[in-house]
């Protein structure tokens, strides 16, 4: 069992009662939907607790998710800091969690001194300093000690895979072993902002089944199902709730450097990561220096050679 696994198999970490807990997120075709899934993991684990979602009605957006899950949406009308404190003090919040890369060290600081009882919680990918009690990087590249100077020394650091945010499907579909049915997961974030799946596509084998996840947040969607239409070998997936057992059905992943890392790997997936956005870089450094298949866009090239590298057997 590697250590990864070890983390894994020890990941349901204990969540202290709060009374009412308030998450600051957004989704959008810009942005992307993976801050609010991955907020929806957290959640589910404060199961005793009131929860309200802060979020904008931005084009593209998720919001319908938060919705399903049963929980409450307060929508606001800009990221301004003063409209959050505004919400925080109605709602008589005890705990934000704060996944926003707009809002910044200082902003968390102003709150905290606005509400001297408040408790913050902050995601953070790009180690960036933070204001908050709680400071969380779920992803397995994760490295406490570079927090050192970041964070307040009160700050508890919760960092690893030991933490990290996999939905109920993973943890079931961990168990299972199912039928290898296609030979590629292709999966470039739920908006697709560098509007790389039809690149992929088009390097894809032309006999090899494909299963390719996006959602109606991706705004090239319509040109997507286009090409796909007379394509046999692929399956396009929009808004699916089964993605853990499409992953799970696949021979090689093809996702970016981000939280779906976390995802194929628990499932033992083998998997090629394509960096799209600054805010992936440190799992890109990460992987690379691990010995992982990651490219940048500009390096685009070398995916049919990582693809001829596998489908070979090296």
């Amino acid at each position: 069992m590697s250590n990864f696994d070890q983390y894994y198999s020890t990941r349901n970490v204990q969540m202290s009662i709060v009374k009412t807990i308030l998450f600051r997120t957004d989704s959008s075709s810009i942005i992307g939907t993976g801050h609010i899934m991955r907020d929806l993991v957290l959640a589910s684990q404060y199961k005793d607790s009131n929860i309200i979602f802060a979020t904008r009605d931005l084009e593209g957006n998720i919001n319908h998710k938060i919705s399903e899950a049963g929980y409450e949406i307060e929508t606001l009308r800009s990221n301004d800091i003063d409209e959050l404190h505004e919400t925080i003090n109605r709602h008589h919040i005890d705990l934000l969690v704060i996944d926003h890369y707009d809002i910044s060290y200082d902003d968390e600081k102003q709150l905290k001194t606005q509400n001297p009882t408040l408790k913050i919680l902050s995601f953070d990918d790009t180690y960036e300093k933070h204001y908050c009690d709680i400071l969380l990087n779920h992803n397995i590249s994760a490295d406490e000690k570079r927090y050192e100077e970041l964070v307040p020394k009160w700050c508890e650091l919760r960092c690893g895979s030991k933490y990290t945010l996999l939905r109920d499907e993973f943890l079931k579909e961990k168990e299972l072993k199912r039928e290898k049915i296609y030979d590629f997961f292709v999966a470039m974030g739920g908006a697709d902002t560098a509007n790389l799946n039809i690149e992929i596509l088009k390097t894809l084998p032309k006999d090899k089944k494909v299963a390719l996840v996006t959602t109606n947040a991706n705004r090239n969607l319509e040109s997507l199902q286009e090409y796909v239409k007379d394509k046999e070998n692929i399956s396009l997936f929009v808004n699916s709730n089964e993605i853990a057992k499409l992953i799970n059905q696949s021979r090689v992943a093809i996702v970016t450097p981000s939280v779906t890392v976390n995802e194929v790997y628990f499932l033992n997936v083998p998997f090629i990561a394509i960096k799209t956005a600054d805010n992936q870089r440190e799992m890109f450094t990460y992987l690379n220096k691990n010995g992982f298949s990651a490219i940048k866009t500009s390096e685009f090239y070398k995916l049919k050679i990582y693809i001829k590298g596998i489908l070979d057997g090296r």
